[in-house]
């Protein structure tokens, strides 16, 4: 029992610490250009971490235990992975806005009848994305440690909600990308 509560409260800890350390780190700005363009980049280990998660579902389906454990480890190393670009790419960069047709850092009232309906689109996936993310911190976290452990039941039971949140929140990241490409300051 103690070792569930020490899990429990760095499950906690770092559930809060993420979401309040990249809130701070968004108001953060380093002045240094990045030798390399990360958005295609963080964008593909969504898209492969998508492809992964269903892989780790089919390996676990198939009572291929081990393949599904270093599927689900290589997701959550590949999403640290795009955390860490996402947090250097903002600290390093202005933010694009969607639907900045000339790019010139505004979004004027041209701009905003040619993208039309698109710009609520893109913000209700941008917005459910972003809290999903969220919330999807602690669910890994307690799906990890609940496998960790060995109890199969809660952990089957916990990654029946996980499983299509973590999916939904790496296709969705592939999509937000998708939709603000063109739109980017190369």
């Amino acid at each position: 029992m103690e070792s569930k509560n020490k899990y429990s409260i760095w499950i906690k800890i770092v559930s809060v610490a993420i979401p309040v350390v990249v809130a701070i780190l968004f108001g953060v700005r380093v002045d240094y250009e990045l030798p390399i363009f990360l958005p295609p980049i963080y964008s593909s280990l969504n898209a492969i971490t998508a492809v992964l998660l269903v892989l780790a579902l089919i390996a676990i389906k198939s009572k291929k235990i081990k393949l599904h454990q270093r599927l689900m480890q290589t997701c959550i190393a590949l999403s640290l992975a795009f955390l860490l670009m996402y947090i250097a790419y903002h600290m390093t960069s202005n933010s694009t806005i969607f639907g900045d047709i000339n790019r010139d850092g505004i979004r004027d009232l041209q701009e905003n009848i040619e993208i039309g309906n698109s710009l609520y689109i893109y913000l209700f996936i941008l917005l459910s994305h972003i809290l999903l993310s969220i919330a999807l911190i602690p669910l890994v976290l307690i799906s990890y440690v609940r496998a960790f452990q060995e109890e199969f039941a809660a952990h089957k039971k916990i990654s029946k909600i996980t499983f299509p949140i973590w999916l939904y929140v790496a296709v969705t990241g592939v999509v937000v990308y998708l939709m603000i490409s063109p739109y980017y300051i190369y």
